[in-house]
């Protein structure tokens, strides 16, 4: 049997008065099965994306993946949406020849970069305490931190476009140089992947490819 604290949580008779079941609460919270399915177990890498994507839902997507948690609440990813055809026709001569038709055909796409004085931003960002001289100096000692959160935020993009019903095509196999040249001239942001965004055809997937097994991947200690 559960029973409900006068705080909204759960706990069993098993369960130390004051003391949550955690399990019991998670449970009692977790997401339904066909959203766990849409985020991770049957989403799928798509290479063909058709469809429409509106400037809304742009917008929707970056206001779900912004509270996704990066390093003092950094934030460096820097988003370029690519919707028209001029901008695509910009982005082309950057693309890998195996990749230009399907980006070119896609809806959007999105150049995900990384912003190297992200931390000049960190006033605002982060006000607690003075976090911006935790990173000041020279520019190469901020690489890893904005790579490495920049990264994470790219996920964030991911998982927030298929929660709002998109399919993905995230990717490297461009020339990062010219992308920094076409869209991020006279700024310290560096291009790291592109994702094409849209909606695909599930008819049109080879077989999903295997994962890991847990215990080849992971341990607990």
């Amino acid at each position: 049997m559960v029973v409900a604290l006068t705080d909204g949580t759960l706990h069993s008779p098993a369960t130390p008065a004051g003391q949550v079941d955690t399990d019991i609460a998670m449970t009692s919270h977790a997401l339904n099965d066909a959203t766990l399915d849409r985020l991770f177990r049957t989403a799928r890498t798509h290479n063909e994306l058709g469809g429409e994507v509106s400037d809304d839902t742009l917008r929707a997507l970056y206001d779900l993946l912004k509270w996704g948690p990066t390093s003092a609440n950094g934030s460096p990813a820097r988003f370029v949406f690519v919707k028209s055809p001029e901008a695509k026709q910009k982005l082309a001569p950057a693309l890998s020849e195996g990749n230009r038709e399907k980006t070119l055909n896609a809806p959007v796409t999105v150049v995900i970069g990384h912003d190297l004085d992200f931390h000049d931003k960190l006033p605002y960002l982060f006000p607690h305490v003075d976090a911006k001289s935790w990173f000041d100096g020279p520019r190469e000692n901020r690489v890893k931190d904005a790579f490495r959160n920049g990264s994470l935020q790219g996920a964030y993009l991911i998982l927030a476009a298929r929660s709002l019903g998109l399919d993905t095509g995230p990717m490297s196999g461009f020339d990062n140089a010219k992308v920094d040249e076409i869209f991020f001239s006279g700024t310290q942001v560096k291009s790291n992947f592109i994702c094409n965004l849209g909606h695909g055809d599930d008819s049109k997937l080879f077989p999903r490819s295997p994962r890991l097994s847990f215990d080849e991947a992971a341990r607990i200690e």
